[in-house]
């Protein structure tokens, strides 16, 4: 299956869906690589594995001085759909999606986010884990919904927040975790073992009521 991987940074989870697709864990190639900012330094990560890239900048839409976010979204919907891809990966892509845009790729987008949803949505997750005192931490996989971070779960990750933690290490703890089950999730999914069915997905043939987690 043709990948598309949206990035917004370093690319470090693209690198390692690059690297299970090529070692032949997962079923898939990656067809291409978007960034929606020039300097995202996952461009130049993927142009040395001989990936295919592009960049949808996101501030070259522009409306009367505003930002345009249909354009932009149109634009990027032309360059995921130019590519192939069957799937839509979204790793580390610091973009909301409006809800026309999530229903284009209903059932065929994936995100993966740092916490244990619900807990922590959004942004500063390892910031806010470490002043709340919370004992655990981890990364979630999850359909996209129009629902920020609130699309149905498919897997999760614990790791423990450790007596010392600062953000450097609890972030390499769960990074480290991020890069063994996205590429599972994917996977699951490109073999045909996960499915989306109009919004109540399956795994293995049986409703998914709560998230697989990998410990």
């Amino acid at each position: 299956m043709p990948l598309a991987v949206l990035i917004s940074g370093a690319g470090s989870n693209m690198l390692a869906i690059a690297d299970a697709c090529r070692s032949g864990q997962i079923n898939a190639r990656v067809a291409l690589v978007i960034a929606d900012v020039p300097t995202a330094g996952g461009i130049a990560r993927a142009q040395a594995l001989g990936l295919g890239t592009t960049v949808v900048d996101r501030r070259a839409f522009q409306s009367a001085g505003k930002p345009d976010r249909a354009a932009f979204e149109n634009a990027l919907a032309a360059a995921i759909d130019a590519s192939g891809a069957g799937l839509v990966v979204l790793a580390g892509f610091m973009r909301v999606l409006s809800g026309n845009f999530v229903a284009r790729y209903s059932g065929r987008m994936l995100n993966i986010h740092p916490s244990l949803l619900p807990r922590y949505k959004g942004l500063d997750t390892h910031a806010r884990v470490l002043a709340a005192g919370d004992h655990e931490h981890g990364v979630s996989v999850h359909f996209v919904t129009a629902d920020l971070d609130g699309g149905p779960l498919i897997a999760q990750a614990p790791v423990p927040v450790l007596p010392g933690d600062n953000l450097a290490s609890l972030s390499a703890r769960v990074h480290a975790r991020e890069y063994i089950i996205y590429p599972m999730v994917i996977e699951w999914l490109t073999r045909g073992r996960l499915q989306w069915n109009l919004g109540s997905p399956t795994l293995d043939g049986k409703p998914l009521t709560a998230p697989v987690l990998l410990r």
